[in-house]
C-alpha cells in the first residue's frame, strides 16, 4: 500500500584490512580468491545478499560467514575473525565514527547523510544498489478509498521534518509514493533478488 523508508547499509571492514577502498578491495579480493571471509546477519539475509550481488558485479570471491544475527556478526568483525561485512548503517554507526570499523562505501546510490564522506559503491560498481526498505500493506480486499486515504495519511506523516530528521539520524531516508508505485517496487525488488539468490546458489538453511 505504502512504501515508508530505505536504509542502506555500509560496507565496512576491519581497520587492519589492507584495503582502504573499494577499488583496492576489489584488487586484492581478486588475488586472493576465497579467503576473505565475509560475514552476514544470517544466510538469505540482506547483509548477505548484498554481499552477494557485490560478487555478482565485480567477479569476486568471498567467503560467507552467517551468524545469528549482526550484534555477533559486528563482534568478530571488531575481533579481526572476518575482514568485511555489509551492516544496516544504524548498527555500525558509532563504530565507524570511533575508527573501530573503516567504512569503504554505502549501498545506496547516493551517498547517506549521516557518512558524507564515505562513497557509494555505486560510484566504483555501476548499477550496484542494495539496502532494506519498510513499507505498509493491507489485505488484497480493502476498500481502495481506504487504501487511499491511508496512503494519503502515510504520506503526510513522512513529509513531517521532524521524522525525517530522526530517521536520517539512524541513516534511512523516507520516501512516499501511491500504492502503484510500491506494487511495482516490490516486483522490481523480486526480479532483481531472484537474479542474485540464483547466481549465488543460496538455499534456506
Amino acid at each position: 500500500m505504502a512504501s515508508l523508508v530505505r536504509g542502506p547499509l555500509i560496507m565496512e571492514v576491519n581497520p587492519s584490512f589492507p584495503a582502504k577502498t573499494i577499488p583496492e578491495f576489489i584488487a586484492y579480493a581478486k588475488a586472493n580468491p576465497g579467503k576473505i571471509n565475509m560475514a552476514s546477519a544470517g544466510n538469505g539475509n540482506t547483509t548477505h545478499v548484498a554481499g552477494e550481488l557485490f560478487m555478482m558485479l565485480t567477479g569476486t570471491k568471498l567467503t560467507h560467514v552467517p551468524y545469528r544475527g549482526g550484534a555477533p556478526a559486528v563482534t568478530d568483525l571488531l575481533g579481526g575473525q572476518v575482514q568485511v561485512y555489509f551492516d544496516g548503517i544504524s548498527g555500525s554507526l558509532e563504530h565507524v565514527r570511533s575508527g573501530k570499523l573503516r567504512a569503504l562505501g554505502v549501498t545506496s546510490t547516493e551517498r547517506a547523510e549521516v557518512l558524507p564522506n564515505v562513497p557509494t559503491i555505486a560510484e566504483f560498481v555501476p548499477g550496484y544498489e542494495a539496502g532494506g526498505w519498510y513499507g505498509i500493506g493491507v489485505p488484497r480486499n480493502v476498500p481502495i478509498e481506504i487504501v487511499d486515504k491511508l496512503n494519503r495519511e502515510i504520506n503526510a506523516s513522512l513529509a513531517d521534518p521532524k521524522l525525517k530528521a530522526r530517521l536520517a539520524d539512524l541513516g534511512y531516508v523516507t520516501f512516499g509514493g501511491s500504492p502503484a508505485e510500491f506494487g511495482s517496487l516490490i516486483a522490481r525488488e523480486i526480479d532483481k533478488w531472484a537474479k542474485v539468490i540464483k547466481f549465488a546458489g543460496v538455499k534456506p538453511d
